[in-house]
């Protein structure tokens, strides 16, 4: 937007933005740098939907941004003739995070579109859980995940469950461009919207259902029996929207110590005790583990603000300290528990498979390997492991068997078609009460997996760029990249480079080149010699590049040591590009 200055003032005339907008933005009358900060560019409706910091302005999460996308979502609900089925929508704990559900309810309402709202915080996996449980034909949830306070977002799922993905997300975007302003989205009064019949609270009946899909998912219902007095939990909700659904599924199946962390579990969109409530921060433990030491906990759990993704510490019986489980560690315990103990049980179905991305761990390919199921890869984002499993149930070929992606998320079952840190939460005590009653710890039980498949190490170091010049140095990057890929990076040599956007994949011994069979996406990926691996690709919802990369160790030293090499040697290169 180049006149932003024009913008500015016209949302400061229009007599459709209320007075508390007009307000705010009289308050930076003269700080020309907020002014365009502001207003320079629209808050973009991406694959992801919406991510922003709070305020007035195009480029900020505010009731007319919201209203103008809902308004693009419910014409592309018109345009395949799908108003009849309704909308569900979800919130978080965040500043706004009701406000904003209700301005794209009512939107919905004034489309004709019903919408179900539920009656307070409820986490991303019940959202989606409730989209498929109604029939709905869409989904939103009011959320920023792991975010600074300061934000929040809108992310939009199918009636599959799963958060958009082509054609939809890109079918979506083109509506909610074609809005002409924000003046444009309908809305209507609360009360006629109820008394219309589009808008429905939900709330309990939703949740009893969801509980209840999570507790048949348990395969050793004996071992928490047996262990359910002996096992310690800490767990923390972070200030989110955990706290009443991970406590609940533990105490109807029969853990009778967990302990909540008082300071951390109620509610609150300002995060008190950290600086940012992500679980794949030490920082959001500090006060998870001081409780742990104090009642010698088993394990300590940790889940974000919208309940999708769970941090783990495990204690080590030897040594009394708390270990850390990455996404990656904790994705191959549950991977290997679910799929070890169904084979055990059951036994497996012959196209059963296990799903990662891109950047997860190669172990995830040790651990299907090693039980003879399918693996396939797909890109960064769980929506696209959402899409696999709806392409196993439209073919009828193909059985998901689990799920994970190394930024702390997994999906046990298929109720849900994101990622969901109750179900989760639930299987590492079920799995912690299952190796209790052989006499041994999740850390134990880590370190076996470890001896079988190779001491696989994962890591990931991250720039940040902010504002409109860190958006072209983050491209200049991607494209220096490209036009000059590396043949040696950390002392292993470049084997093969995956370009996802080129949709190539090069051997760089023989030249030949093979597609990567994989949607477009700006993400370039190294084969290294010795199973080592390196991917770059900018965030979807941050102003930050993120280096990826993997190494296979011979003991946990010796893969300390050279993922500490490589990723010394990585930040090496970044800083030679900046």
């Amino acid at each position: 937007m180049e006149n932003y200055r024009k913008a500015y003032e016209e949302w400061l005339e229009d007599p459709y933005f209320d007075e508390a907008t007009k307000e705010e933005l009289r308050g930076i009358a003269e700080d020309e740098g907020e002014i365009r900060e502001r207003f320079y560019t629209e808050l973009e409706f991406g694959t992801a939907g919406l991510r922003g910091i709070i305020g007035a302005g195009t480029n900020r999460m505010n009731q007319y941004v919201v209203q103008r996308a809902t308004q693009g979502l419910a014409n592309y609900i018109f345009s395949l003739g799908r108003k009849d089925q309704g909308v569900a929508i979800a919130y978080d704990s965040r500043r706004m995070s009701p406000e904003f559900a209700d301005f794209a309810a009512l939107c919905l309402a004034a489309n004709g579109i019903k919408a179900y709202v539920f009656e307070s915080l409820r986490p991303t996996p019940e959202l989606s859980f409730a989209v498929r449980m109604l029939g709905c034909t869409a989904g939103i949830n009011i959320t920023a995940s792991h975010n600074p306070p300061e934000y929040n977002g809108y992310k939009v799922y199918w009636e599959d469950g799963a958060q958009i993905t082509p054609p939809h997300d890109t079918g979506i975007m083109a509506e909610v461009k074609k809005v002409p302003g924000y003046t444009a989205a309908k809305t209507m009064d609360k009360a006629a919207a109820m008394e219309a019949g589009l808008y429905e609270v939900i709330g309990a009946k939703v949740d009893d259902a969801f509980i209840g899909e999570l507790k048949s998912l348990v395969l050793h219902p004996e071992a928490i029996a047996a262990e359910s007095k002996n096992l310690n939990i800490v767990y923390t909700p972070l200030h989110g929207t955990g706290n009443i659904p991970v406590r609940r599924v533990l105490s109807e199946l029969g853990f009778e110590n967990v302990h909540v962390v008082k300071e951390q579990e109620l509610p609150d969109g300002e995060f008190p005790t950290v600086s940012y409530p992500n679980p794949e921060a030490d920082e959001a433990f500090d006060l998870g583990l001081k409780l742990a030491k104090e009642i010698d906990a088993d394990l300590v759990l940790a889940t974000d603000p919208d309940a999708d993704r769970l941090g783990v510490r495990v204690k080590d019986s030897k040594t009394g300290e708390y270990h850390t489980l990455t996404g990656n560690m904790s994705g191959c315990l549950l991977a290997d528990y679910e799929i070890g103990q169904k084979k055990a049980l059951q036994g497996l179905p012959e196209d059963g498979v296990l799903i990662k991305t891109i950047v997860t761990t190669n172990m995830a390919d040790a651990i299907a390997k090693y039980y003879g199921t399918g693996l396939i890869e797909v890109l960064t984002g769980f929506k696209y492991i959402g899409q696999q499993i709806l392409n196993f149930e439209k073919t009828g070929k193909g059985t998901y068997l689990f799920g994970f992606e190394e930024s702390y998320g997994c999906l046990i079952g298929t109720h849900a078609r994101d990622k969901d840190a109750i179900v989760a939460s639930m299987a590492l005590a079920e799995a912690a009460a299952f190796y209790k009653a052989q006499g041994k710890t999740l850390w134990d039980a880590m370190i076996e997996l470890y001896e079988r498949y190779g001491y696989y190490k994962d890591d990931i170091k991250s720039i940040t760029l902010k504002g409109i010049e860190g958006l072209q140095k983050i491209q200049e990057i991607m494209d220096t990249l490209r036009k000059n890929p590396p043949a040696e990076i950390g002392g292993y040599k470049v084997t093969s480079v995956r370009d996802y956007k080129a949709d190539t994949i090069q051997d760089t011994a023989t030249g030949e080149v093979k597609p990567t069979g994989l949607p477009s996406s700006n993400v370039l990926y190294y084969d290294l010699t010795d199973d080592a691996w390196l991917c770059v690709r900018p965030s979807g919802t941050e102003p930050k590049v993120k280096f990826y990369y993997g190494i296979k160790g011979t003991s946990l030293e010796d893969a300390d040591a050279k993922s500490q090499a490589l990723g010394a040697q990585v930040l090496e290169m970044i800083n030679g590009m900046l």
